[in-house]
């Protein structure tokens, strides 16, 4: 069974932003530019920053103990990463580098916290985030676990599918 996938519609819900510029201004976020391979944490640091991409891509990824590099996600205009460990107060799990050139907002950590506390429409807007790339994991890790290649592709194939459907009905609202 086939499923056909516009790819447009993942890169459109890309550019929407975590939290608006003006706003990371506002409470002190710099830009900063990136070059290709910049790691801008590593594995075992401490949380710190809240970043949010501008321009470019950042990977999140983790070398295991045999040298293999597994990627975690990769993230682009609009998105944010490794908020789990600057919410939790837990060290990064995992790197993060640009894997082309580009912009990232950083804010640190205690101005983060005030931006969210003052801003609860914000706050939400990424617990919404979040709560999505969790199931997202579960989904994977249960396929990964549990069911044969061919089941996982049509898993992943589906949700795909309902992710791209939930945006056109969203868009034509």
């Amino acid at each position: 069974m086939a499923y056909p996938i516009d790819l447009s519609h993942l890169l459109e819900q890309r550019k929407k932003k975590v939290i608006p510029d003006q706003l990371l201004e506002k409470y002190g976020a710099r830009l900063v530019s990136l070059k290709k391979d910049y790691v801008l944490f590593d594995e075992g640091d401490p949380a710190r920053d809240f970043y949010q991409v501008v321009q470019g891509q950042v990977k999140m990824y983790i070398i295991n103990p045999d040298g293999q590099e597994f990627t975690q996600g990769i993230f682009g205009p609009g998105e944010s990463f490794g908020e789990p460990a600057l919410l939790g107060g837990f060290n990064y799990p995992s790197s993060a580098m640009a894997i082309e050139p580009g912009k990232v907002w950083r804010l640190p950590r205690p101005e983060f916290l005030q931006l969210l506390k003052e801003n609860f429409e914000i706050h939400m807007k990424l617990d919404q985030v979040l709560c999505k790339r969790l199931q997202y994991k579960t989904m994977i890790l249960t396929e990964v676990s549990s069911y044969d290649p061919e089941h996982r592709i049509t898993t992943l194939l589906k949700y795909l599918r309902t992710k791209l459907i939930k945006k056109e009905t969203i868009d034509k609202a």
